[in-house]
């Protein structure tokens, strides 16, 4: 396949089976999610890269669920970065956060060492469906360096045959680049077609460095389907999105108790409340704190 003209690429995610049917990939460019996280968090390089990892990593997972249902990645390692934690939605409406966004271990044979930032720990994957009771599976971090963490917990925790691809390239101003890819084997695929795909995963540069040069993420999907036809089953607009709001952040407010917030109203405080996953900042000056006390009352 010709390699395609070099361009900013538009955040896209597009879901695709093989010819056969035996195959299903995932493939996602998320320069702009990932830019847009890492400048909110103000990430020090490899703390940017593995966030964003993360990030595109619970976009790929969400993407096969049920409409309604998140993906919780929750990377909790020995390493200087502390946790790192990602939620997408099935649409591809994702947050996350580092617990030490400043930390930026030596680059190891010049490149980040995202597997020294996050460590040896666990990594819990959460799936919740409103009305049932959330699936959670727990596997060891085997690299620390988010993408085999997560193909090994698809295949000790879903049984999935799954290979799966991230990459972040970074410069001064941010995200220069940013895609992955997930592809697992469905009931019925053939042996042949497998060691073809994993022939092709071997074979072709990370999808980060694809999508630095221009590649989308149909191109990627031909890349790893190569010789076995593909068939694109849906197409989706990921972004960074969150769902907090002064309304959460007066009910979150809510919960320090009356004494506590009568005081501030009575001293003339203005209490700040600063989201974790999008860092926006909402302050509530004496007024609200009182009317919050009067519906609280």
């Amino acid at each position: 396949m010709q390699k395609p003209p070099s361009a900013v690429r538009e955040d896209e995610l597009v879901r695709a089976t093989s010819a056969s049917g035996g195959l299903a990939v995932r493939a996602l460019v998320g320069t702009r999610l990932v830019g847009d996280a890492i400048r909110r968090h103000r990430t020090s390089p490899t703390a940017g890269a593995a966030l964003g990892r993360a990030l595109m990593g619970a976009v790929l997972l969400a993407a096969g669920s049920k409409h309604g249902e998140t993906v919780q990645l929750q990377f909790r390692g020995s390493g200087p970065l502390g946790t790192v934690v990602a939620i997408s939605d099935s649409e591809g409406r994702v947050r996350g956060y580092v617990s030490n966004p400043a930390a930026n271990p030596p680059a190891k044979a010049g490149r980040l060492d995202v597997g020294a930032a996050v460590g040896r720990g666990v990594l819990a994957v959460v799936r919740h469906r409103p009305g049932f009771t959330p699936y959670s599976g727990i596997v060891p971090l085997a690299t620390g360096t988010v993408a085999q963490d997560l193909a090994l917990y698809l295949a000790k925790s879903e049984q999935a045959r799954t290979s799966v691809a991230l990459g972040v390239f970074l410069d001064e101003s941010g995200a220069q680049a940013a895609g992955g890819f997930l592809v697992h084997a469905l009931p019925g695929a053939l042996d042949d077609e497998i060691e073809q795909v994993e022939y092709n995963v071997r074979g072709f540069r990370g999808p980060g460095e694809l999508v630095r040069e221009g590649f989308g993420a149909v191109d990627i999907i031909e890349r790893v389907l190569f010789d076995l036809g593909a068939s694109v089953s849906g197409r989706s607009r990921p972004s960074f999105e969150c769902p907090c709001g002064r309304d959460r952040a007066i009910r979150t407010l809510s919960l320090l108790g009356d004494e506590e917030l009568n005081a501030a109203a009575s001293d003339g405080e203005v209490l700040e409340v600063r989201c974790e996953f999008c860092c926006d900042t909402y302050r509530l000056g004496p007024d609200e704190l009182r009317q919050l006390l009067d519906r609280t009352g």
